[in-house]
């Protein structure tokens, strides 16, 4: 997407509160020539509805910090969980070898789970599975986890009786597969993002700094924490078990915290070790708010934000409603943006339809910016720079 792309008109999330006398604190200044009532000392709870105000982007420097008219959003819950809301997956991906001289990556797309695993499985309907594996040291590992992932996952013992265990325990188990093919260069490495979803479930499990963001109604909700070496909790993992950290790498090798392969950093299997294999699982249930999913490598994420891709990428799919093309845009983006390692982005859309404009008429009642409107202004800031 080019850099001096327009990005106006923009649809900012706003949280607004219902439309309850209890929830605003009101004065009456009978003394006033115009009797006008103020509304003070008012805050929106972060639970509520989701509502949106309309504004050009020159609009939004002078507004972040200034209390915008909007109205309230009656009616249903989107998020009841009696919905008949069944998602719809389509996806598209792009990868493009970047500035590297070597590319990398791998991923997977699988939009109709049941049909690609046969007539033998018998899952809840619909499912998908969608992968990003980002390598290091070659290809070996990104491509045998890439082939190997999703069977070892289905075969586990505990798949029919709790996923999350069948997830982890597969990462583990595809880790050690690989570190027994003697084919292939067990030094090199591979970091590992899954979604898993069936039904309205969706499970993302996160190994490394590849990074899953959820499209909710246009905020940014990431469903995946990168696994950096500085991280805090990471941190405090890897010196536990003797590992040490200089310059933001691992033992002084490895920028990430977690990852399949690299045995030349791991010890005898079963042990416990500083490079982790384990993923961390991240669990959702979809609901009509819940536009689209955005997986990516860490070479989108080093130069874009979860809010700046989510607001790139919700207004690509307003204008064409396609995840393939919405993909690409955000690698080229990326690139524009000067990113120095390899890129895959997968999009996957749940439902046919592309994301609503939505538009709200002006109230009379004055409400704050919220924090996520604020975070919001800044992702679509960030996209304008």
């Amino acid at each position: 997407m080019a850099a001096s792309m327009d990005f106006s008109p923009l649809f900012v999330i706003l949280e607004g509160g219902q439309n309850n006398k209890d929830n605003v604190s009101t004065v009456e200044d009978q003394t006033s020539e115009n009797n006008l009532k103020q509304i003070t000392n008012w805050k929106p709870p972060r639970h509520l509805s989701v509502t949106c105000h309309s504004m050009s982007s020159k609009r939004l420097l002078a507004t972040a910090e200034l209390d915008l008219d909007v109205s309230i959003v009656a009616g249903k819950s989107l998020c009841d969980e009696k919905s008949d809301f069944l998602p719809v997956f389509r996806s598209g991906s792009c990868a493009e070898r970047g500035p590297k001289q070597y590319m990398e990556d791998e991923h997977i797309c699988i939009d109709n789970l049941i049909e690609h695993l046969g007539a033998t499985a018998d899952f809840p309907s619909p499912g998908a599975f969608y992968g990003v594996f980002d390598g290091h040291g070659g290809t070996d590992a990104a491509s045998f986890i890439r082939d190997n992932i999703l069977r070892f996952i289905v075969e586990d013992s505990q798949f029919s009786i709790c996923v999350e265990k069948a997830i982890k325990s597969a990462f583990v188990k595809a880790d050690y597969a690989f570190s027994d093919a003697g084919s292939l260069d067990i030094s090199s490495g591979t970091t590992a993002l899954t979604a898993l979803i069936f039904g309205r479930t969706m499970i993302i499990a996160n190994a490394g700094d590849c990074r899953a963001v959820l499209g909710r109604r246009g905020r940014a909700i990431e469903m995946s924490k990168d696994h950096k070496p500085n991280c805090t909790s990471e941190r405090i993992r890897i010196e536990k078990l003797g590992g040490v950290i200089y310059d933001g790498y691992l033992n002084g090798q490895l920028s990430v915290a977690r990852a399949l392969g690299d045995w030349h950093m791991k010890g005898p299997k079963g042990a416990t070790y500083p490079l982790s294999a384990e993923p961390e699982l991240q669990e959702t249930h979809l609901t009509e708010d819940d536009e689209f999913l955005i997986m990516g490598c860490d070479g989108l994420w080093d130069v874009m934000s979860s809010q700046c891709a989510v607001t790139m990428a919700r207004k690509e799919l307003m204008l064409h409603n396609d995840p393939e093309r919405c993909s690409r845009e955000l690698v080229r983006e990326a690139l524009k943006r000067n990113t120095c390692d390899n890129l895959t982005v997968i999009v996957v859309c749940f439902s046919s339809d592309p994301p609503p404009r939505i538009e709200i008429p002006q109230s009379r009642v004055m409400r704050s910016i919220s924090a996520e409107g604020l975070n919001l202004l800044k992702g679509v800031l960030d996209c304008n720079s």
